[in-house]
């Protein structure tokens, strides 16, 4: 623990600080705006917002794969970080055109695309310089990510007060503003990094990173992305694209669930890696796949949870009515003050030879996820619908949430980092967000089954999923214990094996 941290972490920090308030601070209001502004359905809205953040995490596939062959970090984090500015500004412009049906939607697309191409340039090339900071048996990895997870949460806090207070005031106009300061906070932390790159952002030998690919490459590492493997890539994403389309899935969907098929087999199918490689590559894909069931429940923030806050939570605070918005906020404030706190744990715990595994500290975060909404279902059980209930409910869900992200999130950062041959770096980052892509696409699906009913307190229509029918918030948070108790559970179960796999040979 005596080492200090070099100086590009902190660079690191504040840039993804911007970059995190412009992201939280929109989607602290883009439910809010869809339904208030536009007039849209819960439905309709919860699938937006399950498409749009579904692709937010699935570009940084491509955008981790032009910086390991082509752009490298540093011009991919600069072109991301200046189109996401541009896609909040078109939301700006969305919202000030909001009474223009036509417009509005169009400027509202545009800005989606723009923010969705632009996040997969900065997400996994951000992600993965942290690591290169540092050497590769550096026991300052998971902390590191722990303090950048700290910077990613700080924005979280700041932006849902800002662009709430702003954009939430019950008067649709003034939506605009919230997306405005997305916009600015987005070009600051562009800046920052632009400003500093140069300075900071070395090796401990002090040798630049994130200029171009800029790993030692062996003969057999040159390229694996020969002109048949990506023609083979293309064709089976096509295949699979127009399988899922004629199962079922809509195009964003299928979209997001061929590539969760073509790009693992394209990396693990690669003639370079050896016997250890791979299988440390398989660690990364089993452990993607439970952490789905961790984000689709965990980003009921942005839809779900922020109906029920709006809805049926009581916000008075003496003569004060607290905007739905601001509890976006509770989660990232809890994180500023644990995150110091776990960033220590680790270190003290390894010290004493007490350390759980990876895998172990994932499982754990799902079963506090778990947790979280056996609480809230609790909260809400007999309770007539318009009937609000206390924020100690909701708020107490947000903190126990917090502590399964803190055991999840910033510790499989590290260990995508860790077990990733360098030439795939930032494509096995990008894969890793994949799984929270495919979590979000499920994230929104989930939402549209919150119960909804009329002025009378009636229930509009009954839904249900595999059979299980919900009826009332009750059974519709019950779904989330289910989901993420019974992975957590599968995933204690096969620790040891993984432990074993992630074993340098």
């Amino acid at each position: 623990m005596g080492k200090k941290h070099p100086e590009g972490l902190y660079l690191l920090f504040f840039t993804e600080m911007w970059e995190r308030f412009s992201y939280y601070g929109m989607r602290a209001i883009f439910t809010l705006y869809l339904t208030k502004a536009l007039m849209m359905d819960k439905e309709l809205a919860s699938n937006i917002y399950g498409s749009y953040t579904g692709f937010v995490y699935l570009t940084p596939l491509l955008g981790g794969f032009l910086a390991d062959r082509y752009l490298g970090n540093r011009k991919s984090i600069v072109s991301g970080g200046y189109m996401m500015a541009l896609g909040q500004l078109f939301l700006f412009f969305s919202a000030l055109f909001y009474t223009d049906d036509l417009l509005s939607k169009i400027l509202l697309l545009a800005g989606l695309t723009l923010l969705t191409i632009g996040n997969g340039f900065f997400k996994p090339n951000i992600s993965t310089m942290v690591g290169q900071l540092y050497k590769p048996d550096d026991e300052r990895k998971d902390s590191a990510y722990t303090i950048f997870y700290m910077g990613i949460n700080i924005g979280a806090f700041f932006s849902p007060l800002v662009c709430g207070w702003l954009g939430d005031t019950k008067d649709p106009a003034d939506f605009k503003w919230g997306f405005l300061a997305a916009c600015i906070g987005m070009i600051i932390g562009t800046i920052i990094f632009q400003t500093g790159q140069n300075k900071h952002l070395v090796t401990p030998d002090l040798q630049p990173i994130g200029t171009k690919p800029n790993v030692q490459r062996e003969k057999s590492d040159n390229a694996p992305t020969n002109k048949l493997s990506l023609l083979l890539l293309c064709v089976g994403e096509v295949l699979l694209l127009l399988l899922f389309r004629y199962m079922g899935a809509d195009w964003v969907g299928a979209c997001i669930f061929s590539c969760c098929i073509s790009f693992p087999v394209f990396i693990i199918t690669d003639k370079s890696l050896t016997k250890a490689e791979r299988k440390h590559i398989w660690v990364i894909y089993i452990i993607s796949f439970f952490v789905i069931f961790f984000w689709a429940a965990f980003e009921q923030a942005g839809a779900s949870l922020t109906f029920f806050a709006e809805e049926q939570t009581d916000r008075s605070i003496l003569c004060w009515e607290m905007p739905a918005s601001y509890f976006q906020s509770f989660n990232a404030i809890f994180i500023v003050i644990l995150a110091p706190i776990f960033s220590m744990i680790w270190p003290w715990l390894k010290k004493h030879g007490k350390e759980p595994s990876s895998p172990t500290k994932q499982a754990l975060g799902l079963l506090l996820l778990a947790i979280g909404y056996y609480i809230i279902a609790i909260g809400v059980k007999d309770v007539e619908p318009g009937v609000k209930v206390s924020m100690f409910w909701l708020i107490s869900l947000y903190f126990i949430h917090t502590l399964g992200e803190l055991c999840l999130s910033p510790i499989g950062l590290s260990m995508v980092n860790k077990l990733s041959p360098a030439r795939f770096a930032s494509l096995l980052m990008g894969v890793w967000f994949l799984s929270t892509s495919t979590a979000n696409k499920f994230a929104g699906i989930l939402s549209s089954l919150y119960p909804q009913f009329d002025e009378g307190g009636n229930l509009v229509q009954a839904k249900s999923i595999l059979g299980y029918s919900i009826t009332n918030l009750n059974e519709f948070f019950m779904v989330f214990v289910i989901s993420a108790g019974i992975s957590s559970l599968l995933l204690f179960a096969i620790t040891k094996k993984l432990q074993k796999m992630m074993e340098t040979e």
